[in-house]
């Protein structure tokens, strides 16, 4: 096994206002919905989730990462946390995000990152290690378009 580090930072606007933004962030199925290549998503219960996604793979090896989440939406900071649930699947993953209003619109900080447990051995680490985190980089920014065109577009 080797483990992986990935993380994603990203700010942007849309032509959505916060509130409205934040609805639907702080409905996680509703969020998830516009992940790609999400296999199944299930309700642990008190705002936990398990992420099962697709299966991913190069040169003969396939992976399907698994990890939970429990989710922290506050309306009084426009903000969304997600921490690790211990001991459930082979990722551990955390992050935020943080919205403002920008104009006529809502600017938004995006941010996770965690830990993969890919089964190829450690001489294929360095291989594998480029390839995950551009796989979790590449979803990450399907993600945040597919919001983007939710909350109307990016803001110019």
């Amino acid at each position: 096994m080797a483990q992986v580090l990935v993380r994603v930072a990203r700010e942007f606007s849309v032509n959505a206002m916060p509130d409205a933004v934040f609805q639907i962030l702080a409905d996680v199925p509703r969020s998830v919905s516009h992940f790609p290549k999400v296999r199944q998503l299930v309700d642990l219960g008190r705002n936990a989730y398990r992420w099962e996604m697709e299966p991913m793979g190069t040169a003969g090896i396939s992976h399907q990462v698994v990890y939970a989440c429990t989710y922290v939406p506050s309306a009084a900071q426009q903000s969304v946390a997600w921490t690790p649930v211990k001991g459930v699947g082979n990722g551990v993953i955390e992050g935020h995000w943080k919205l403002r209003e920008a104009g006529k619109g809502t600017a938004i900080h995006f941010h996770t990152e965690g830990a993969l447990e890919v089964p190829v051995p450690r001489l294929l680490k360095s291989i594998a290690e480029p390839f995950v985190q551009a796989e979790f980089t590449r979803s990450i920014e399907i993600y945040l378009d597919n919001l983007s065109r939710t909350f109307g577009g990016r803001a110019t």
